[in-house]
């Protein structure tokens, strides 16, 4: 196991409502799904805030969230990952035996994590499309039209629905009906999924900036300017945002003004959105290292690579007690100690693995390039279920109301649970 050193937490200047920065560096030669220019670099300078963290300021603030973890209801799954902690664990149980529900052709890619709140799924796909589909039967409410492919995760809070574009336009739609609130516009795409914050959204942009909204009228709160794009969905700390990505730093942003209190350089690019639990921020690299990250330290904890081979992480991790689990390109789905990332087992599949593993009970459900979701042992990784798609699955699960609900590069969405007799039969 090989640490990474670690560089002191600094105050960037806020960045207010100033005017955006120029678009990102194009970076054709990064792997596949993410743009990043992996020679930027950040200079922090340590002031104010630094003489907080040493007084054990944010010690307080991360401190006091970490117990408090992600929270809903079961049959809610409003947001990538599940929660704002994006821990990525299922607070809605499934049934042992997944039978097929329905299916629902969307007519192109679906590469976007749905989100499903009040007995609706609502997921985006590659024409630019916004679906509400009914959870028990699978018809469609309501399709909103974008001007972009949209791949990231729509969020749901308080009768909205948000999601970006590929054309950099941050959409607020009425969960109820489909019609247009309000549209925010920046300078680049949007992968990355909406978080809240009380009465605010955050959401990441190619353009390099992290925003904060208004979420009933869109105005602009505040918004902070990293030193390349925003790939990843904005994890809630407590009173904080936190957010890596491709200027290869863990960045600590204050909810209340957009200032960042502290960040800790991990010298890689990430694409995968931060998991928070106990205290610990928990990613994957795309060179090929799974990290546990102390924010209030501002220091590694701990960093593991395959020593066979390094390949890069997209997905992002699913953290319950003990355990995190990690998937990559590699193929490989791992179980590592959250202690000290000793692995507890690893699982192959037959193809990449960009689909984020998601912790439901006892097991770990994920789809693979192969064109298999797989439901496998969270204790012992060994395979328990499999359902084959016959695309490949990037999309990661999204589990509600005993539901699990996912789509498929050729189209599909597909909704899973256990069959129920028809009213009148025995059960």
């Amino acid at each position: 196991m090989t640490a990474a050193a670690f560089v002191g937490a600094g105050l960037a200047p806020s960045r207010g409502e100033g005017a955006a920065s120029s678009a990102p560096t194009n970076a054709a030669a990064e792997p596949r799904g993410v743009r990043c220019d992996e020679e930027q670099q950040v200079i922090r300078r340590e002031g104010a805030v630094l003489r907080m963290l040493r007084a054990g300021w944010l010690f307080a603030v991360l401190g006091a969230c970490a117990v408090v973890g992600d929270q809903g209801g079961a049959k809610d799954w409003p947001s990538f990952r599940g929660g704002p902690a994006q821990t990525g664990v299922a607070r809605s149980p499934l049934p042992g035996q997944l039978d097929l529900l329905w299916t629902y052709e969307a007519g192109s890619a679906v590469g976007s994590t749905a989100a499903i709140s009040k007995g609706t799924v609502y997921v985006g796909n590659d024409d630019g499309k916004l679906l509400a589909l009914d959870l028990d039967t699978g018809t469609l409410t309501w399709s909103y039209s974008t001007d972009g492919a949209v791949t990231a995760a729509p969020a749901v809070k308080d009768g909205r629905v948000f999601v970006g574009d590929s054309k950099g336009v941050f959409h607020a739609v009425a969960a109820a009906t489909g019609a247009r609130l309000w549209t925010f516009t920046t300078e680049s795409e949007i992968i990355s999924s909406a978080n809240f914050d009380g009465k605010h959204v955050l959401v990441g942009s190619y353009d390099s900036h992290l925003y904060c909204l208004e979420a009933e009228t869109g105005r602009l709160v505040w918004k902070f300017e990293t030193e390349a794009q925003v790939h990843c969905s904005p994890c809630i700390a407590g009173d904080n945002a936190i957010i890596a990505g491709c200027d290869g730093q863990v960045r600590v942003i204050r909810l209340s003004d957009g200032q960042q209190v502290a960040s800790v350089d991990i010298e890689a690019n990430v694409a995968a959105s931060p998991a928070f639990a106990d205290g610990l921020v928990y990613l994957a690299t795309f060179r090929g290292r799974m990290l546990a990250v102390d924010p209030v330290r501002r220091k590694v904890v701990w960093s593991i690579e395959d020593p066979e081979e390094s390949v890069p992480f997209y997905a992002s991790s699913a953290v319950a007690g003990q355990q995190v689990v990690f998937a990559g390109r590699d193929k490989v789905v791992r179980c590592l100690n959250v202690r000290d990332g000793t692995e507890v087992w690893r699982f192959v599949t037959r193809g990449e693995v960009d689909s984020s593993p998601v912790i439901v009970g006892d097991r770990v459900i994920v789809g693979s390039d192969d064109g298999t979701l797989y439901a496998l042992g969270l204790a012992d990784g060994r395979r328990r279920w499999g359902f084959e798609a016959g695309a490949p699955i990037t999309a990661s699960p999204a589990v509600a109301d005993g539901r699990l609900v996912i789509g498929t590069q050729d189209g599909a969405i597909y909704c899973f649970g256990e069959k129920r007799p028809p009213s009148g039969q025995p059960q």
